[in-house]
Formats: C-alpha cells, structure tokens, sequence
C-alpha cells in the first residue's frame, strides 16, 4: 500500500486520529462502567468518519484517478475499451 500513497492524505490523517481519540475514550468510559461517557467516544469515532469524508469532498483526500498508475497493461487496455 505505500507504494500507491493509501491514506497519506490530510483528509486521512484527521478522521483516523479523531475516531482513534473516540475509541480510546469509549474503551476508557466502558472499563468505567459510564454507559454515557462510551457514547459520547462512539460519536467521536463517527465524528472522525464525517470530517474524513468532509476533508476528502473538500479536496484534501487522494484524487478519483490516483491509482490509475498502478493498472497493469491488461486493466489499462480494458478499462479504456469499456470507456
């Protein structure tokens, strides 16, 4: 996956480290016992999903076509012949 740069985006870095940040919170408030403290770090990690997904519709996400580089010369010639 490093070679087709797979997350390497702001877009990325951001909705990963907020829902980890949310699941390190409802991990910490279930142990606790808080049934409302786990919820509100379940909302974090969905929280972390949109922003992703903002960021990416934003332009801060990897391109549609970033991995048209990688096709082999056989799915290059398909996927022009389908187009």
């Amino acid at each position: 996956m490093a070679g087709s740069s797979h997350g390497h985006t702001p877009a990325a870095w951001t909705g990963v480290t907020i829902a980890f940040i949310g699941f390190c919170v409802a991990g910490a408030f279930m142990v606790m016992d808080q049934p409302a403290g786990f919820w509100a770090g379940m909302g974090l990690v969905v929280l972390g999903g949109v922003i992703g997904w903002v960021m990416s519709a934003m332009g801060m996400g990897q391109p549609k076509d970033a991995h048209k580089a990688l096709l082999t010369t056989q799915e290059r010639e398909t996927a022009t012949a389908k187009s």
